[in-house]
């Protein structure tokens, strides 16, 4: 018998993929590599798409600190039937808006039969500072992060929440800006984004449950030469109905103990599990990469999905295999789980050569 073959998909938020970098762009390439594989461990960038979604059988909705703690090798993933979801709104939301997101979620429950407690929302409002690195990259603050842990603790110890979606009010830019014509337009670095995943990196390390987040915006006035990259974010009020849809089968989190280990539920996933890893060729710098590098993971780094990043493998030791598109790293994942050498595939046959 032949063990579950496992792939893990990282596209980095907030550096300008031209894959991956918008809402849900990254969803084919997902949709594609789940196909070829027995599981998929991806992170809300690829899979969620603002009012658009598309569930995954096989697929693990998999936040990027919890990816991180995974793929070195202190966390397992526990795939789940169910996650009761609680909703955090933060208290700087506008009423008309906050009612949209509530209209949204009750939507999500009635129509979807999806699991969610009563919502909570933060004693204080929320201040989210917006940054660009010297890369492009984007980033931000947020404060004050006691309020928010707060709330997001009361769901749990409340109502029992075993995944939380989080909705913080994100300032909203003019719409001639340039860095947001540029985005609209399909170009550029997505400007909230860095700042969206402290977020959900503080609240995954602080309860180590699930946790995702949404941005409530201003809708912004129609643009005839929106992107179709972009155009996923301006169908409507908000972006979580896909939140709310990853996070509720998105896998519980089991801390790892030390030696002697505890034991694990058999469908529990740990690093060990994961064949293969696909990842932008400019982007090889991230602490889950780097932990998969070092335990010999094959890692595949597809050079059209460009980034604002120059990261390559080689500059950092990693002996990845190049492929030039998504479309070449599964038909590479196809042959690879079949235990094929996947130049065999290819007309041009190496003759065998003496050691030197």
């Amino acid at each position: 018998m032949v063990r579950p073959y496992t792939a893990a998909l990282i596209i980095p938020t907030g550096i300008g993929c031209a894959v991956g970098g918008y809402a849900g762009d990254a969803l084919p390439v997902a949709r594609a590599l789940a196909g070829v594989v027995d599981r998929l461990i991806t992170h809300p960038n690829v899979l969620n798409g603002a009012q658009l979604y598309w569930p995954l059988a096989n697929a693990l909705y998999v936040e990027g600190y919890g990816l991180d703690r995974f793929a070195a090798g202190q966390w397992g993933l526990e795939p789940v039937t169910q996650n009761r979801v609680g909703l955090l709104l933060d208290a700087g939301i506008e009423p008309d808006l906050r009612l949209r997101h509530l209209q949204a979620a009750a939507a999500a429950r009635t129509t979807l039969g999806l699991s969610l407690t009563d919502y909570v929302v933060t004693d204080r409002p929320l201040t989210v500072r917006l940054s660009r690195g010297e890369s492009g990259a984007s980033w931000g603050t947020i404060e004050p992060l006691d309020s928010l842990l707060r709330a997001a603790e009361k769901l749990v110890t409340q109502a029992q929440a075993q995944a939380i979606a989080v909705v913080v009010r994100f300032p909203d830019e003019a719409p001639d800006s340039p860095e947001l014509v540029q985005y609209r337009q399909g170009q550029g670095v997505d400007p909230i984004a860095g700042a969206e995943a402290i977020i959900s990196h503080f609240l995954g390390r602080s309860l180590q449950i699930p946790c995702a987040h949404a941005p409530a915006l201003a809708a912004l006035p129609l643009d005839p030469q929106l992107s179709p990259r972009s155009a996923a974010e301006e169908l409507g009020h908000t972006f979580l109905p896909c939140v709310l849809v990853g996070l509720s089968r998105a896998p519980q989190y089991r801390v790892l103990s030390p030696v002697p280990p505890a034991p694990l539920p058999a469908s529990c996933l740990t690093t060990a599990d994961v064949d293969v890893v696909v990842v932008p060729a400019s982007a090889c710098g991230g602490s889950a990469l780097l932990h998969w590098a070092s335990q010999g993971k094959l890692i595949l780094a597809v050079e059209d999905n460009t980034t604002a990043l120059a990261v390559p493998p080689e500059a950092l030791g990693i002996p990845a295999v190049r492929v030039r598109s998504y479309l070449e790293s599964v038909g590479y994942v196809a042959a690879h789980r079949q235990g094929l050498d996947p130049h065999s595939l290819s007309p041009q046959a190496r003759p065998l050569q003496p050691l030197a």
